[in-house]
């Protein structure tokens, strides 16, 4: 397994005759087997963050590394390959295929890895029944409610056994119940495989199911939550 680090990251963004400095010299490294909770305002650069260490932007300046692969120095093609063998991504916009069941959805990009369709099948139902999906699997995407197609997308993003996880607030539309599932899940991932996690989230609940907290901030990185209670939910 691999640590990931980010060192002296930025990355702008043009807004009229202005330059929006979204990431703005972020330097973090998230250990094998560390979970982080990432705070902050919307646009304050949480978004962009996840998606440069996912290798879905590049910086303007600084660099990534997971473990001993550079992730902005990689062409296209290889980040796309990186991608779909090492990051388990849980988007904030699902793109599950609607007419497609629970289970389709979920296991899309295991036959790539060389499993086959019985073997993929098993692993999947065995990650839907760990979001508790287990009776819903062979439902349709459009015949679940939103926080069963978040679970879905969910175990989508853990079924291939990622070794870098990266989450895009994860719990968005669950009830307290299945938050506090679903963020022990996510902390058990990374502690038993010893892989890295970096959570986006605006809920407050996180915090004890990680092992740090860090708040963004006008694209700057600082320590703990942010300092007006109302921003965990901005």
């Amino acid at each position: 397994m691999s640590q990931l680090e980010l060192r002296d990251v930025v990355k702008h963004y043009s807004s009229g005759p202005e330059a929006v400095r979204a990431v703005d010299g972020v330097s973090l490294t998230i250990d094998e087997g560390e979970l982080i909770a990432l705070f902050g305002p919307s646009g304050s650069g949480k978004t962009t963050l996840l998606l440069l260490a996912a290798g879905l932007d590049v910086p303007d300046s600084g660099s990534i590394h997971f473990g001993d692969r550079d992730i902005g120095a990689m062409d296209e093609l290889e980040s796309a390959r990186w991608r779909r063998r090492e990051v388990g991504f849980v988007l904030q916009a699902f793109h599950l295929m609607s007419h497609s069941s629970a289970l389709d959805n979920a296991m899309i990009k295991l036959p790539a890895d060389g499993l086959t369709l019985r073997e993929a099948r098993a692993r999947t139902t065995g990650w839907l029944e760990r979001v508790g999906l287990g009776s819903r699997i062979q439902y349709a995407a459009n015949q679940l409610s939103t926080g069963e197609r978040q679970r879905v997308a969910i175990a989508r993003a853990l079924v291939s056994e990622p070794g870098l996880l990266l989450a895009d607030e994860p719990t968005g539309n669950l009830d307290s119940e299945r938050t506090h599932e679903i963020l022990a899940l996510l902390r058990d991932v990374c502690h038993e495989r010893r892989i890295p996690g970096l959570l986006v989230t605006h809920d407050a609940e996180a915090v004890g199911f990680v092992d740090r907290v860090l708040t963004l901030r006008d694209g700057r990185l600082v320590e703990g939550l942010p300092a007006k209670p109302g921003a965990v939910r901005a």
